[in-house]
């Protein structure tokens, strides 16, 4: 049985649906606060089971005490749970200090009581700040970060490295993300990204349904090829894939070492007029939009050398941009009823 934090969020339902179909049992543990119920109803009724829900907010002091009336078994962790959002994290620090360590120090706590064996984090590409080369790989020094969001998740990847190597029986992988986009292909699941989110498609869907009167680019004048900035994005079936590759690999005690961290993106950077001129053409729809400032806490350019990904997880991305636009925009058009009250304030 696979316990998944934050299992009704957009990475952690589209990790959820990979597990199930990969045969995996699952529980879900996700307080709500910035997923909908309706993405854990949508999974039950696409795959006709009930999925064990326990609605606890991880970053409160009785977390632990909550998790332990977990009654299924756990043989390992998929932890998603986490403030993500950059010019959030920026405007509020102390939200995310607050959020995003706590909550994994009590899933330790709870882990270690109950002998998980096998631990997979949610880490991401901020870890690198601003990169002095790219493509950057899992050796590229992690520079100072960017944003307070990006800090704590190097402060959690070196909590989980420590307590690794203290527990030595305990395996933990991180799994450092590039820019996730799209949508299940089943159209089951996507994004519902809330006031918070300040993610480029839920903008382009919005200025191409006229709920917006157009995209704003932030920055024309960085140093890449066309003056925006660059990025690696991954189809969300694909780095959900990837959880369950790592799983996969610590269940058949392939990984070695006590702590792992893998970079998880598509291996190549595409700027944001390269997304906005890609959707035009695979949609067939125009995308107003126009150039704002930059915005704190962005970088130029950052993507991946994805070669340990392949070599160690066995995995190999299925799907590309293209693929990524059209199924988040099928996506949005047959959920927008419930997705627009999310994210009419963006």
């Amino acid at each position: 049985m696979i316990l998944v934090t934050g299992g009704a969020g957009y990475i952690g339902s589209h990790v959820i649906a990979a597990l199930l179909q990969s045969g995996y049992e699952v529980v879900n543990v996700d307080d709500f606060s910035r997923s909908h119920p309706i993405i854990h109803k949508n999974l039950e009724e696409h795959f006709g089971i009930d999925i064990p829900l326990y609605q606890i907010d991880l970053a409160d002091a009785r977390a632990f005490k909550e998790l332990m009336k977990i009654k299924e078994p756990i043989d390992a962790v998929i932890h998603l749970a986490a403030y993500k959002f950059v010019e959030e994290s920026y405007e509020d620090p102390a939200l995310y200090y607050n959020n995003n360590i706590p909550i994994l120090l009590h899933l330790l706590d709870y882990v270690h009581q109950v002998d998980v064996q096998y631990f997979i984090f949610s880490s991401s590409c901020t870890v690198y700040g601003e990169p002095d080369e790219i493509p950057v790989t899992e050796k590229s020094p992690l520079k100072e970060p960017v944003s307070p969001y990006g800090h704590t998740k190097q402060i959690c990847e070196y909590i989980l490295k420590n307590y690794a190597v203290a527990y030595r029986k305990m395996k933990v992988v991180s799994l450092r993300y590039f820019n996730p986009i799209g949508a299940h292909p089943d159209i089951m699941i996507g994004e519902i990204p809330t006031g918070q989110s300040k993610g480029l498609l839920p903008y382009l869907w919005q200025s191409v349904d006229k709920t917006l009167p157009e995209l704003t680019i932030y920055g024309k004048d960085y140093p890449t090829y066309d003056g925006t900035p660059m990025r690696d994005y991954i189809h969300i079936v694909d780095l959900a894939q990837a959880h369950v590759a790592s799983l996969d690999q610590l269940f058949a005690e392939k990984i070695n070492s006590s702590y792992e961290v893998i970079n998880v993106g598509l291996g190549k950077g595409y700027t944001v007029l390269e997304v906005i001129n890609t959707f035009e053409k695979v949609v067939g729809l125009d995308v107003p939009h126009k150039f704002g400032n930059r915005r704190k806490g962005d970088i130029s350019a950052i993507y991946t050398d994805n070669k340990k990904m392949k070599e160690l997880l066995g995995f190999v991305p299925k799907y590309n941009l293209e693929d990524m636009l059209v199924h988040s925009w099928l996506w949005y058009n047959n959920y927008k009823n419930h997705i627009k009250p999310w994210i009419i304030s963006l």
